[in-house]
């Protein structure tokens, strides 16, 4: 299954960031997204269940994400809906991932700062113009 969805939540783990043997950045972190509702006759807020979700980024959008996101914080993430059955041989469960294509802090619980990542090409190592266009370098991009 493979759908698109948008979904509020908790930061629940330390966002875990690592470069593949490929050189592909991948950040990854669990979001519990509960769903509350005003019960008019308790006259106060009341919790639903929690729904946990394994969310993934890939790309720039891991690496902005991993300096950018902390245990704790709201976020608002949207992306691919993946739902998997799972069998090891001693349990069974279900796996619900999101590949994330937008991830941002939700700014109903406060107030964010943004600092656009800035792509730089390198200098032209070949006057003559006969290679291949060089690959942009990252400038601006926060560390973890």
């Amino acid at each position: 299954m493979s759908e698109t969805l948008s979904v509020t939540g908790l930061v629940a783990t330390t966002p875990r960031h690592l470069v593949t043997q490929d050189g592909l950045p991948i950040t990854s972190f669990r979001l519990a997204s509960s769903q509350r509702r005003f019960d008019r006759n308790q006259n106060k807020w009341i919790d639903g269940e929690t729904n946990w979700f394994t969310v993934t980024a890939f790309r720039q959008l891991a690496i902005n994400s991993a300096g950018s996101i902390n245990k704790g914080d709201r976020l608002v993430v949207a992306g691919k809906l993946r739902i998997r059955d799972w069998d090891n041989g001693e349990r069974a469960g279900t796996s619900v991932e999101v590949e994330a294509d937008s991830v941002g802090h939700d700014l109903t619980w406060g107030s964010s700062v943004f600092t656009r990542t800035v792509l730089v090409r390198e200098a032209d190592p070949d006057p003559e113009g006969d290679d291949l266009e060089p690959e942009p370098e990252l400038v601006g991009a926060k560390k973890k």
